[in-house]
């Protein structure tokens, strides 16, 4: 049996970007996504009646836990050691469509040699997988979208502001 690699850059391999020579600043990343649900759904979230136990809390702990674990994720992201994440949650609810919203944002904070966006990025990203998990017992039509990066600091680049709402 022969084997053959597909084509890659950099002559067929991968590369971590070097961040030795970068000088350690604070970092911060703030991202958002959004889960589109049934109205009811978010109706139950809010009276604590899911089977699976309270979303919120359980939602807000996988972020954090994802946030950490980001490079265990993304073959190409540095380990850092973060120094804070903060997950919020806006709700918000469309009568007359019968749909409803759970909206995630997700700020991470590090010093160190590079940024923090796919942490913030990937802390939505589990963040939201996890209502759908505690809630796709009661909605199978549960959606996540609108995924993105809202803003960050530090680092060569400078800050960064999305021009664009997700």
């Amino acid at each position: 049996m022969t084997t053959t690699r597909p084509p890659h850059l950099h002559g067929g391999s991968a590369n971590m970007i070097d961040v030795t020579e970068k000088p350690v600043t604070e970092r911060t990343a703030t991202a958002s996504g959004t889960v589109f649900m049934k109205s009811e759904t978010l109706s139950r979230i809010k009276a604590g009646h899911i089977g699976k136990g309270d979303v919120y809390a359980v939602a807000h702990v996988a972020g954090m836990m994802g946030a950490k674990r980001t490079a265990d994720l993304l073959p190409m992201c540095h380990p850092i050691s973060i120094t804070n994440v903060d997950i919020q949650f806006e709700a918000s609810i469309e009568a007359e469509a019968d749909t409803a919203a759970v909206k995630v944002i997700a700020t991470v904070k590090a010093l160190g040699p590079t940024g923090v966006e796919m942490e913030a990025l990937t802390a939505v990203s589990i963040t939201a997988l996890t209502i759908y998990d505690m809630c796709k017992a009661v909605d199978k039509e549960i959606r996540i979208g609108r995924v993105g990066l809202v803003s960050k600091t530090g680092g060569k680049s400078g800050p960064y502001v999305r021009s664009t709402p997700l």
